[in-house]
């Protein structure tokens, strides 16, 4: 089932999510709905609180970028990255800042370069509840931390400069009145 997409302005999106168990209900159903609804929206990562929910779950999928000339040198890791996460805990994030132009489903329509660290070392569970400790590089890094500002409350927008903030800011007004077109479903604050 295709869920719809909180926008930005959704109190949700603020929200320090909590963890969940196993017996959360409904997890697998849960799980399969965040794919169809990343994957109708054209998305690589979507986080719970973006489906009005505020739980420590999100998925990435960056299987659409194997196709993409630009990561041609991994397009066989990102073909096969398609994962969950749940109640992660980001223990060490390593390596040279690199700036990369960012947006998110929550905030259509806005794209602003955002500086993070290169590499991550994650703690998490997967959709089994089976727990892993990986580190990530490159794109994967990076999905893994914007979906992960997400759970914590954080958006990529506030990792921009107070000039770039005043620049998008008529553009998330606009966003949160529901003045955007998008072609899929969101929800828009009261």
């Amino acid at each position: 089932m295709i869920l719809p997409i909180r926008a930005f302005g959704d109190s949700v999106l603020r929200k320090h999510c909590h963890e969940i168990d196993q017996d959360y209900p409904q997890l697998q159903e849960l799980i399969s709905n965040m794919f169809e609804t990343m994957e109708s929206a054209h998305g690589i990562g979507l986080a719970a609180p973006q489906i009005g929910l505020d739980i420590r779950l999100f998925i990435a999928d960056l299987s659409p970028l194997s196709e993409d000339e630009d990561y041609a040198e991994l397009a066989e890791e990102f073909k096969n990255f398609k994962k969950v996460f749940i109640n992660a805990k980001i223990l060490e994030e390593t390596g040279e800042e690199w700036k990369f132009n960012e947006g998110c489903l929550s905030i259509p329509d806005v794209r602003e370069d955002v500086k993070r660290k290169e590499t991550i070392k994650i703690e998490y569970y997967d959709e089994n509840f089976v727990q892993h400790t990986d580190t990530f590089s490159d794109m994967r890094a990076r999905v893994i931390q914007h979906e992960y500002d997400h759970i914590e409350g954080i958006l990529f927008t506030d990792h921009l400069s107070s000039l770039k903030k005043k620049l998008v800011k008529g553009k998330l007004m606009k966003i949160s009145q529901g003045d955007v077109s998008v072609n899929y479903k969101m929800r828009f604050p009261k």
